[in-house]
């Protein structure tokens, strides 16, 4: 049985109207999350001064490249947003369609070491998994998931981790080269389900991965977050005090701590909160 973490603080960054989601740090130390029915991702700076930094129509998962330029899933939009480091958006790099298929609701992302993209298309019993070369190169890395959602490749980035939120589980695929799946995906770990037997009150929503190579998965209706060991099996689970927990990114790993940004809400579409997990070793 996996034990309840009893070693880690939360601390409440901000509280808004509308439920969270897209945590993403950048190399400065600010902190980032987006809106989803706000129609915005918003910004914590260092001092803690929170500010909207960018518009868009239902922007969701969210990654931060070396030169600060965002990329961020948009469902409404069925596509990938670009934003300059300013906030102001420069356009579409992905948009209705991809490697041949449709494109229909981009849920989350990830990028390699190359800045190769991963992302995943949120349909239900036929989501798909995406690949962008950085040079354009167009893929589809597997298809026919139950809602594919959050993203994470091992440190070694030889496997790809997705949450397959409407069956309770995460897959792992293993790649060959970059974008290449060398099988089918695979079933990594079967999560606890919540005693109400409603799938709703299940789903694996965001994913990271920590240094270790253990998996942290924010489980949205059991409002908490999950801890794998790097061969699938559950060792802890944090209670997040949020009833719904949507995601969350790695903003510090050392030998004495991980902290944790962590977003989700009490209901949808709101309100919601962003929150600082700090788990000591």
């Amino acid at each position: 049985m996996p034990l309840m973490m009893k070693n880690y603080s939360v601390k409440k960054l901000i509280d808004l109207p509308f439920y969270t989601e897209g945590p993403s740090v950048d190399r400065d130390g600010n902190f980032f999350f987006s809106t989803l029915t706000g129609g915005f991702i918003g910004k914590i700076d260092k001092e803690g001064k929170y500010t909207k930094w960018a518009t868009g129509s239902c922007p969701n998962g969210q990654v931060i490249l070396p030169d600060h330029e965002h990329w961020s899933c948009d469902s409404k939009q069925a596509g990938i947003s670009r934003y300059d480091a300013s906030g102001k958006f420069t356009g579409y790099i992905i948009q209705y369609q991809w490697a041949g298929f449709s494109v229909s609701s981009p849920n989350d992302l990830v990028i390699d070491k190359h800045q190769n993209l991963y992302f995943t298309d949120s349909i239900r019993h036929e989501g798909k998994v995406f690949f962008k070369g950085h040079e354009g190169k167009e893929l589809l890395v597997a298809g026919n998931i139950d809602y594919a959602n959050g993203l994470a490749l091992s440190p070694d980035e030889k496997y790809l981790y997705v949450a397959e939120s409407y069956q309770n589980r995460i897959l792992v695929i293993e790649l060959s080269e970059p974008g290449i799946a060398k099988n089918k995906p695979e079933v990594f770990a079967r999560l606890p389900c919540h005693l109400s037997g409603k799938i709703t009150d299940n789903l694996p929503d965001g994913l990271a991965v920590d240094a270790d190579g253990k998996l942290w998965v924010a489980h949205y209706g059991m409002g908490a977050i999950q801890i794998l060991s790097s061969d699938g099996n559950l060792l802890f689970t944090i209670d997040t005090v949020l009833p719904l927990t949507s995601n969350l990114c790695f903003v510090e790993e050392n030998g004495s701590c991980q902290v944790l940004l962590v977003t989700g809400g009490y209901d949808e579409p709101g309100p919601g909160a962003v929150l600082l997990i700090t788990v000591d070793h």
